[in-house]
């Protein structure tokens, strides 16, 4: 059975502040929606499937890595939280830039799922309920603009589609336990699939 944890309220508290701090004056792409609302969304995803502290905060700062390269933030992360969680932060990190050409956003994706079996259990749950969150959010997108959603993004919806579904093959392969998870972002994939060829 596995390990039950029990979240460090303060530990957590830090995080959520510095996460929102971090992130106040960001929206999710295509709508109004604090960035903020996504990050905890997917740490609460973590919360609620038996995640410890660390994968919570990561959970919290998957992408900070994206924004902030530095080698000096990363030593704030790893400062404040533990090597832990800027371990799991790097790891989960798989795209630098905002104008990114297709074939470099191809490439950086290749480059992800050829590296998913090096990556941590902690590392792949959090890419797992960050990925599953995120594929959510575009099907409620599409019931609420249609096809305007794939504007929001480089790549083609077909690009797109091949992504998640090697995501779905790797995190069968690579992650142990999780099985729920893994089913419902299957699932999910499926759908956004369907919705694409619709």
């Amino acid at each position: 059975m596995p390990k039950q944890y029990k979240i460090d309220s303060k530990k957590y508290k830090t995080a959520l502040d510095f996460s929102f701090n971090l992130y106040k004056d960001k929206v999710r792409k295509g709508s109004n929606t604090p960035y903020f609302t996504y990050l905890s969304s997917v740490s609460n995803l973590i919360i609620e499937n038996n995640g410890s502290t660390d994968e919570a905060i990561a959970g919290l700062l998957h992408d900070a890595y994206e924004l902030n390269s530095h080698k000096s933030f990363s030593n704030k992360i790893s400062n404040k939280f533990g090597v832990r969680v800027s371990n799991i932060v790097k790891q989960c990190s798989n795209e630098i830039g905002v104008n990114v050409e297709v074939q470099n956003w191809i490439n950086q994706k290749k480059e992800f799922l050829d590296n998913m079996n090096k990556k941590s259990q902690s590392s792949l749950f959090v890419c797992l309920c960050d990925k599953l969150h995120g594929v959510s959010c575009m099907i409620s997108d599409h019931s609420r603009i249609g096809k305007k959603l794939w504007k929001q993004f480089i790549a083609k919806p077909d690009q797109i589609i091949w992504y998640y579904r090697s995501l779905c093959k790797n995190f069968k392969k690579s992650l142990r336990n999780h099985k729920n998870l893994k089913d419902k972002f299957q699932r999910n994939v499926n759908e956004l699939e369907y919705l694409v060829k619709k």
